[in-house]
């Protein structure tokens, strides 16, 4: 089990020089800092520090913040729907082209993504890239993204207080009153290479082969997601050094509080949910209509017939059933064939019917609720 998670991760770190979004996030530091060294030409007849300063600071600063993000995402089985993390890349790139450098933040990208997932979810609307990835969503994951959100948020506000306020530029500018003044500038892209778990079965075709662990009953399947932080500060009335830390350590109070939040508002939604359905009346009991359907074993010949949960059966081969020794006795009428009348979940009668061959699954495939037991199940 180590081995593997080690070989995944290896494999997923390496993948990560094929993801598109680091040589996009490499193009723009460049391009930053090309405009930059531009600036400073014009300011002071010579560029101060290299156009591949924001570059050389891009990955290293954040490779420290991935790797802490990392174990604290595996070892908290933290799950990040496929559907998120695509809309969260989209987000990116976007916020990357309006060439506002505080737009790639964490509390830009991750938050519209929030609401996108929200507006997306469990409607009406076709979207061809992502709508398997869709089809798979719960509300599950609006937390799940503000709690990342809020540990991102953490990372940013320490990449700003130990990196923001090195190498800063000086740039002149005009006051209100026409007076020349000097302010400084600081801004910076890192990437962070962090491991987030993906539910298993939500990847796309080629990645069908990447492994797939199980925590308890979820399966899970850790991938390299390249994150980008965006950071621009502009100082004049004090010591950039100083405001520029000053502000780091207020990002971090503020995912502190985020994260926080997150966690409460999370057990708030278990407990009410816990809450609301205790309030309700058993759903799966004892039917006046039949036999209602606990569960259906997979591959079985119930399964096939396209049996659904929930569901109540009213009549096998013509006669009326309202216990479970009558479903058997019924069923041993043709053991070859059987016909089924079922009162489905919209309480609407429909009509199954099937051959039943050798060697598949002993009788139906079906579960009951047992009338001594309710917790126990049955075969039928």
């Amino acid at each position: 089990m180590t081995t593997d998670w080690l070989i995944a991760c290896l494999m997923g770190l390496g993948k990560l020089f094929l993801h598109p979004l680091l040589y996009v996030s490499i193009a723009y530091c460049l391009f930053i800092g090309y405009l930059r060294v531009k600036r400073e030409r014009h300011d002071f007849n010579t560029k101060i520090y290299s156009f591949s300063m924001e570059l050389r600071s891009m990955l290293p600063q954040g490779l420290i913040g991935g790797l802490i993000l990392s174990f604290l995402t595996l070892a908290t089985g933290l799950a990040i729907p496929l559907a998120a993390m695509s809309i969260m890349a989209v987000v990116t790139v976007l916020a990357m082209l309006s060439m506002k450098k505080r737009f790639v933040s964490p509390v830009y990208t991750m938050g519209l993504t929030f609401f996108i997932l929200f507006f997306l979810y469990d409607r009406d609307i076709e979207l061809t890239l992502f709508q398997d990835a869709l089809n798979q969503l719960d509300r599950s994951v609006y937390p799940t993204l503000v709690i990342l959100m809020g540990l991102l948020l953490i990372a940013e506000g320490f990449l700003i207080v130990a990196n923001g306020s090195k190498k800063v530029s000086p740039h002149l500018e005009v006051s209100k009153r026409g007076q020349p003044i000097g302010v400084y500038v600081s801004q910076r892209v890192w990437l962070i290479p962090m491991f987030v778990m993906i539910p298993g079965g939500q990847l796309p075709a080629p990645f069908e082969w990447y492994p797939v662990f199980t925590i308890g009953d979820m399966s899970l399947s850790p991938i390299v997601l390249p994150i980008l932080i965006g950071f621009k500060q502009k100082v004049h009335g004090t010591l950039p050094e100083l405001a520029i830390k000053a502000q780091g350590k207020k990002v971090g109070a503020l995912a502190i509080i985020t994260v926080v939040l997150a966690i409460l508002g999370r057990e708030i939604l278990h407990h009410s949910q816990k809450a609301m359905d205790q309030k309700l009346p058993f759903y799966f009991s004892k039917s006046k209509l039949g036999v209602q359907i606990l569960g259906v074993i997979p591959q079985s010949p119930a399964d096939k017939m396209g049996l659904q949960k929930g569901e109540v059966i009213s009549k096998i081969n013509g006669v009326v059933v309202r216990e479970e020794e009558e479903l058997y006795r019924a069923l041993q009428i043709n053991r070859a064939h059987c016909k089924l009348e079922v009162i489905d979940n919209n309480e609407q009668i429909r009509f199954v019917q099937r051959a039943l061959f050798d060697g598949e699954h002993y009788e139906l495939g079906l579960l009951f609720v047992d009338d001594q037991l309710k917790e126990s199940g049955q075969v039928g």
